[in-house]
């Protein structure tokens, strides 16, 4: 277990949620589950409380909170590709609600930025990070021709 893990509150679906990235992540694999061992208020026995998963090595958490709070997009976390038919292929697979500069929101409300590895040294060219700030989807070839310019 990771020392630190983010822990991801979801109303009701964190099985679901977890099983759809356990299938997008060939390196992942699912490591508990809490279920409930009798009747509580709003869940059955039975129901899935919470489940740890493991993605490309990050340890995360998640629980059936109910409605209580929402997912938002201060938080996210960050793919990075080696390619452009990698990032394409992540930004597919999550199909969800693009938002900018590479950010997609999932079905499940989860934030992703899906960024070509050397995203930091890109960005850091001014014209690059002008010619970012103008995407939905990055296109690494156009973010580095203009981090030559």
């Amino acid at each position: 277990m990771n020392k630190i893990t983010p822990f991801l509150w979801f109303n009701n679906n964190a099985e679901d949620a977890a099983n759809f990235y356990l299938s997008i992540f060939p390196n992942s694999k699912k490591l508990s589950e809490l279920r409930a061992a009798v009747d509580i208020p709003s869940m059955p026995a039975g129901a899935l409380l919470t489940i740890a998963i493991e993605i490309e090595g990050q340890q995360v958490t998640f629980i059936n909170g109910g409605p209580a709070h929402q997912l938002s997009e201060a938080f996210s976390f960050t793919i990075t590709c080696n390619s452009q038919a990698e990032l394409d292929d992540y930004w597919q697979k999550f199909s969800g609600t693009p938002i900018a500069c590479g950010w997609i929101k999932d079905n499940f409300g989860v934030c992703w930025q899906v960024v070509p590895h050397n995203i930091t040294e890109l960005v850091s060219h001014p014209k690059a990070l002008v010619a970012m700030m103008k995407m939905i989807k990055l296109d690494i070839a156009t973010l580095e021709a203009a981090a030559k310019e």
